[in-house]
C-alpha cells in the first residue's frame, strides 16, 4: 500500500486567506490535502477546499501526549499536525504559514534535487546567494551580514542530484527577514532565480516554517519549541535540525522563491522585541549544538533530537518548562513508530 504523496500543514486564528485559497487550488490539482490546526483564539471552523480543519477543542481528544500539554494562542500548536501527518504516513511534509501564496513556479518537489554544492563555511547567508542586495534571513547573527565570506558562490558550479529530505523555499515580495532589516531597509524584494543550493554539514543558516519541504527521514526533526520567544520557534527548530541532518550525512537545500508572502499585519517593535534573544544568542547555540555528541542513523534521529534539547536547556538557553513537551513528542514519536513503522524510534 502506497502512502498519500503529500499534506501541507499550517496552523491560524483567522479565516482562509487569499493565499490559501490559492494553495487550496495547486493542492487540488495533485490530489492534495492541507491539515489546519486552529488556537484557542479562532475560528471554529475553515471554510476550504481539500482543507481538513482541526479546532482547539478537538486536539486534547487526540491520543498524542504532546497535544495536552501545549500551550494555547502559541504557534508551536503546528506541531499536532505534524503528528496528524506521521499517524497517517504522508510520503512529503510541506508546511507554510496562511500568508504565503503559491506562483506559477510553485511545483511539488522531489526528495532528490538538483542543486548546486555550496563551499564549507560556518554562516551562509543564503538569500545573498539569490540578491545582490543587502538582506539576510530571519535569525542570521547580525555581526556576520557584513561579512563576505557568508555568501560568496561560484554561481557556474556543476549541479548535481541530491537527496534532501529538507528544502526551504524562499518568498518573494515580503521575504522572511528580521525587525531590523524592515525596519531600516523595508521594501517590496524579489530574488533571482539562481540554482537550488546545498550547504554542506557544518555549514549553518537560519530556516523558516512558511515553504518548507520535509520528508520521513527527518520528520522528527520538526518540533517547534513552545518555551521560547515566538519569533525564535521556528529558527532555533531549524538549527537543532540542522545539527541532526548532519548526522545522517545531509545537507540542507534552499531554493529559489515559488510563493510570495502577501505579510499579515505586524507590530515591528513587537516583533524585534521577540527577536532579541535570537540576536544575543544564536551564536551560542549554534556552538551548543556544535558540541553535543550525537549518534548516526536514521534509528538515532528522534534521540537525538532529544539530546540536542536537553543540552539547550541544561545550558539554560531554553527553559525547563519545555522538557516535558519534547519528551512527550518523542514518545508520540515512538507510539506511531511501534503502531505504523514511521517514524524512526528514539533510543535511550
Amino acid at each position: 500500500m502506497t502512502s498519500p504523496a503529500l499534506v501541507a500543514v499550517i496552523t491560524s486564528i483567522q479565516p482562509p486567506t487569499t493565499s490559501m485559497r490559492t494553495l487550496a487550488g495547486v493542492l487540488a490539482a495533485s490530489g492534495s490535502t492541507v491539515l489546519v490546526i486552529g488556537d484557542e483564539r479562532g475560528p471554529v471552523e475553515y471554510d476550504l477546499p481539500r482543507a481538513e480543519f482541526v479546532a482547539f477543542a478537538d486536539q486534547v481528544k487526540l491520543p498524542f501526549r504532546l497535544a495536552k500539554l501545549l500551550p494555547s494562542g502559541h504557534y508551536a500548536r503546528k506541531n499536532i499536525g505534524y503528528l496528524l501527518a506521521f499517524a497517517r504516513s504522508f510520503a512529503c511534509i510541506y508546511e507554510t504559514d496562511d500568508d504565503n501564496a503559491p506562483t506559477e513556479k510553485w511545483r511539488i518537489r522531489s526528495e532528490v534535487t538538483p542543486c548546486q554544492k555550496l563551499k564549507p563555511r560556518r554562516w551562509a547567508n543564503v538569500y545573498r546567494l539569490f540578491s545582490k542586495d543587502l538582506i539576510w534571513p530571519r535569525g542570521f547573527p547580525l555581526n556576520r551580514v557584513a561579512d563576505n565570506d557568508t555568501f560568496h558562490h561560484e554561481t557556474n558550479a556543476p549541479t548535481q542530484e541530491l537527496p534532501c529530505p529538507i528544502q526551504q523555499g524562499l518568498a518573494d515580495l515580503s521575504p522572511d527577514v528580521d525587525a531590523v532589516w524592515r525596519l531600516l531597509l523595508d521594501r517590496e524584494h524579489y530574488f533571482a532565480g539562481f540554482q537550488s543550493v546545498w550547504l554542506p554539514p557544518g555549514t549553518w543558516c537560519p530556516f523558516n516554517s512558511q515553504s518548507t519541504w520535509w520528508w520521513p527521514a527527518a520528520y522528527p526533526l520538526m518540533y517547534l519549541p513552545s518555551f521560547c520567544s515566538f519569533r525564535m520557534t521556528d529558527i532555533w527548530r531549524s538549527f537543532v535540525a540542522q545539527r541532526c541532518l548532519w548526522e545522517l550525512n545531509y545537507g540542507l537545500v534552499f531554493h529559489p522563491p515559488e510563493v510570495v508572502q502577501e505579510r499579515n499585519k505586524h507590530d515591528l517593535m513587537k516583533d524585534f522585541e521577540q527577536e532579541v534573544p535570537g540576536y544575543m544568542q544564536n551564536e551560542q547555540i549554534t556552538k551548543v549544538l556544535d558540541s553535543v555528541a550525537l549518534r548516526s542513523g536514521r534509528q538515532e534521529v528522534a534521540a537525538n533530537v532529544l539530546r540536542c534539547y536537553e543540552t539547550l536547556i541544561e545550558k539554560n538557553l531554553l527553559s525547563t518548562r519545555e522538557l516535558p513537551l519534547i519528551r512527550a513528542w518523542v514518545a508520540d514519536l515512538e507510539l506511531l513508530d511501534s503502531s505504523a513503522s514511521r517514524p524512526p524510534t528514539a533510543r535511550r
